[in-house]
């Protein structure tokens, strides 16, 4: 099941080009009832690196979620080739369903240069390896959950992750708005940086906003709570393999108005950033 898994989410992410500028992806149930926002990042940015010549990389990615996404439907992925100048070139991306914008993204590319380096260090944690996998529900707890986190819960994932600070999230208690999470897919895939970068837009959607609920007790399980991502940057650093351990080190700095703020960084597990993100979300208290 594991090869099985990461081969749908790379067939996810490869998109079927329609015209120069014009491709469409498939939706892939993670156990919500909409799309997963991670996959409409993921086969965005696809979409945008196939418009652009190689040694472009892709360096900043900026979205907005604007609609959530109908996971029974086909998606659209219209770019707009805004500017190619002598080093970075700038595309704009539209993620269409139902003939209305579900997500609006820009995305910069430049061809590789040196120039200064400085970083921050890596969190000091424990290895991958040092720490418990997850083990899944028992069926016949799962069967007594409602029926949403049953979908989420049950479903297959094509990453693994370990958790630093594990906790409940069915049962979830206050504590600090920071947390370390190890994650790589769960079988090797080829050598294509594009693939690679690809492939960590999905999984950065992972885990960020939750960590603005750490401080209230509350997690996307809570039935009376409605979470959702607004927007969403990434900022490329240096190389990485997705199928490789990374460090996810998050904190989040505020949380107001019904929306909460979270940061992330990306680490190898040689210590190397290779990312970082933001992202500010929904986070209302029903009832």
């Amino acid at each position: 099941m594991t090869e099985t898994n990461v081969r749908e989410l790379v067939d996810l992410l490869e998109l079927e080009r329609l015209e120069d500028n014009l491709f469409r992806g498939q939706s892939r149930d993670i156990g919500t009832h909409f799309v997963f926002g991670g996959q409409v990042l993921g086969q965005a940015l696809s979409a945008a690196q196939r418009t652009v010549e190689t040694p472009r990389e892709a360096h900043s990615l900026h979205a907005y979620f604007l609609r959530a996404g109908d996971i029974n439907a086909p998606i659209v992925y219209s770019v707009e080739r805004t500017r190619d100048g002598g080093t970075f070139s700038s595309r704009r991306v539209v993620a269409i369903q139902h003939g209305q914008p579900i997500l609006n993204g820009s995305i910069s590319f430049q061809v590789p240069e040196t120039g200064f380096e400085h970083q921050s260090s890596m969190p000091e944690v424990p290895m991958p390896e040092d720490i418990e996998p997850m083990q899944p529900l028992p069926p016949d707890r799962l069967a007594k959950l409602p029926e949403k986190l049953q979908r989420w819960l049950g479903v297959d994932a094509p990453f693994e992750f370990r958790h630093v600070w594990p906790q409940d999230k069915l049962h979830p208690v206050k504590r600090p708005p920071f947390q370390h999470i190890w994650f790589r897919l769960t079988a090797p895939v080829g050598d294509s940086p594009e693939l690679h970068r690809s492939l960590l837009a999905y999984a950065s959607d992972f885990n960020l906003i939750g960590t603005a609920t750490l401080p209230h007790g509350i997690s996307y399980y809570t039935h009376n709570v409605q979470m959702a991502s607004l927007d969403h940057a990434l900022w490329f650093h240096r190389p990485f393999r997705a199928d490789e351990w990374l460090l996810y080190s998050f904190d989040s700095p505020t949380a107001q108005g019904a929306r909460g703020l979270a940061r992330g960084q990306i680490f190898t597990r040689e210590g190397r950033l290779v990312a970082s993100t933001a992202q500010e979300g929904l986070i209302r208290l029903r009832g």
